[in-house]
């Protein structure tokens, strides 16, 4: 949900701006394929980039990170950087 005035993240656009080599093998395979399977295992548990160039992304890219005051966990989730 997009605070007014403001645009939330789209999914991989980070990956996508960078023209990370992951993603774009990630873009040719067919979805739902084997193939497609694994290089997306990669992005998740093996991103090739650092979250320290993902944040100097966002902040060249003028995103805000944001939360709400009252802040629930997530359980200890992790995922891969631009996703």
């Amino acid at each position: 949900m997009a605070i007014p005035g403001y645009v939330s993240y789209q999914r991989r656009e980070f990956c996508k701006d960078i023209r990370c080599p992951i993603q774009r093998l990630l873009e040719k395979a067919p979805s739902g394929t084997p193939e497609y399977e694994e290089v997306r295992g990669i992005c998740q548990t093996r991103c090739i980039h650092t979250t320290y160039e993902f944040h100097h992304w966002l902040i060249e890219k003028g995103y805000e990170v944001v939360r709400p005051e009252k802040h629930e966990t997530n359980g200890g989730r992790r995922g891969s950087v631009g996703a």
